[in-house]
């Protein structure tokens, strides 16, 4: 049911009936896989935003493309996008209070450092609007390269933050030891946890999303496959403790279409 409300919604916004009524429009799919990073924004770097690599997520997607001539089209899509990044490795955590109470006031460091994974898995839904030029390769090919460019807006799903392993807690990433034998006394600690970060992390974001294409027309119908990206222009945490990040992901995809004619 919230497929078909979706799928409703979305005819509703992108493909008005004067479009239906009087022009061309292709309607449909596509499927592939994200590959996504977080980077770490201007001056607001700290131990905790820095240092993330590439995820590997799902990318799928309804599209409506209104074609404006058989070369120009605007398309529209409801996209499901994975987004976030992962560290593995000695990192940065927040230092815990209880180890804070066990130090001489004013000697609890901001941050202490393990050897552990984690990830930031963030699914948004994005709205990209694209401006879609396409060449045919051959007057009457049924072949043709594409490319389509324009904004988004991305709207927070979920939001969480998965970490495993087991460390000693260290001072720096050098993986020096606590002072007053602190490492040693804490021990191993176990960091298998999933923590729901959505309220930490602002719900709205806008940036710019992009592809490239090759399509393959028989008849009404069309599959392609196209690869590109997306970055958003907002700092997504609500606050500075963590520092500012920014987020994006490449795509590659598969996909089908029907054109319905005048």
């Amino acid at each position: 049911m919230k497929r078909i409300s979706l799928l409703v919604s979305f005819l509703a916004i992108v493909l008005p009936a004067q479009f239906v009524c009087a022009q061309s429009f292709t309607l449909g799919v596509r499927s592939g896989i994200s590959i996504p990073n977080l980077s770490a924004s201007g001056s607001e770097t700290n131990p905790l935003n820095e240092g993330y690599s590439s995820r590997i997520g799902p990318d799928e997607a309804i599209f409506g493309e209104y074609h404006v001539s058989s070369a120009f089209s605007i398309e529209a899509m409801l996209e499901y996008s994975s987004q976030g990044g992962k560290k593995d490795g000695t990192q940065a955590f927040p230092t815990p209070s209880q180890i804070s109470g066990m130090l001489p006031p004013g000697q609890a460091p901001t941050y202490l450092y393990a050897d552990f994974k984690s990830e930031a898995k963030l699914n948004y839904l994005l709205v990209p609007i694209l401006a879609k030029y396409n060449w045919k390769l051959g007057s009457n090919s049924p072949r043709s390269v594409y490319a389509a460019v324009g904004p988004f807006a991305g709207f927070l799903l979920a939001a969480h933050q998965v970490t495993s392993g087991s460390s000693m807690y260290y001072s720096d990433d050098k993986q020096t030891p606590l002072p007053f034998g602190l490492t040693e006394a804490i021990g191993t600690q176990s960091f298998d946890t999933t923590n729901n970060i959505k309220n930490q992390l602002n719900t709205f974001n806008f940036g710019v999303s992009g592809n490239v294409g090759f399509a393959y027309r028989f008849g009404k119908n069309k599959i392609f496959i196209e690869g590109g990206g997306n970055y958003g222009f907002l700092n997504i945490q609500k606050g500075t403790a963590n520092g500012k990040n920014n987020t994006g992901a490449g795509t590659v995809a598969l996909g089908y279409g029907y054109t319905f004619w005048k």
